[in-house]
């Protein structure tokens, strides 16, 4: 096992999956669960591993989406939206991805009509960003859109490890259950009311060798990432991705 944080490569294959239930998380988040034969041989390590959920706006990107070939011959492309596997069952041949309910984009727009019986087609991670077990403790910071890629690793981590989550919600009512077998401290930070730059500003670090993990809108990551650096967090240790951007031109999640 590498005792440094890496990169695995897979090979991207793009799958047919069955809508198996559908749960109701928060009044803007819901989980859909996927399943089928289709889903075996799927792999994704990293907790915040990216696949692309494939749609179809036209019907030259269904053909696209029925041919397999994600418009590699020149023809129509599908839409394509990014998100995290939430949680994998490969003995069930069940994966979970979380979607925030916002606005009119494809991805939430299925999501919120997804019924058991429907399928959607999903290709890879194309790659995986592993942390390996050699830290102390996490400082993870996002909004509902890394909730599942926060949940997902709080999953994951062992106990003995101790974490901060600051995750920036719309309101109270978007808490959710985050369950760990590590020792958790989760902030809530509500949008309207909250300064969340001021709150990262402000924080005492957890003890130890830290993992430093951002994912917000793109403005926001910047900004935060920065902070986080000038308190010290190594940039070795520390990842900061922009999961959307404020004008709407990133992939929603």
């Amino acid at each position: 096992m590498s005792d440094t944080i890496h990169r695995i490569n897979h090979e991207i294959r793009q799958r047919r999956l069955q809508v198996l239930r559908v749960t109701e998380l928060t009044p803007r988040m819901r989980r859909i669960t996927l399943g089928g034969a289709e889903l075996q041989g799927f792999t994704s390590v990293g907790s915040d591993d990216h696949i692309k959920l494939l749609f179809a706006e036209t019907p030259e990107q269904q053909q696209a989406i029925d041919a397999r070939n994600l418009g590699r011959d020149g023809g129509a492309r599908p839409t394509m939206r990014e998100y995290t596997p939430r949680r994998i069952d490969l003995v069930a041949n069940e994966l979970d991805i979380d979607f925030v309910l916002h606005g009119d984009g494809p991805a939430s727009t299925w999501a919120a009509q997804a019924t058991a019986g429907q399928t959607l087609d999903i290709a890879g991670p194309r790659a995986s960003l592993v942390v390996p077990d050699i830290f102390d403790s996490y400082l993870l910071i996002g909004d509902e859109t890394a909730i599942p890629a926060i949940g997902r690793r709080l999953d994951e981590l062992p106990a003995g490890r101790q974490v901060l989550a600051v995750i920036q919600i719309e309101d109270e009512q978007e808490r959710q259950p985050l369950p760990s077998k590590a020792q958790v401290e989760v902030i809530w930070v509500r949008r309207q009311q909250e300064d969340l730059l001021a709150l990262v500003k402000n924080l005492t670090l957890p003890q130890g060798r830290l993992y430093g993990w951002v994912a917000l809108e793109k403005a926001l990551t910047r900004q935060a990432k920065a902070l986080l650096l000038e308190k010290g967090v190594p940039e070795d240790a520390l990842k900061a991705a922009a999961y959307w951007r404020a004008d709407g031109t990133a992939d929603d999640e």
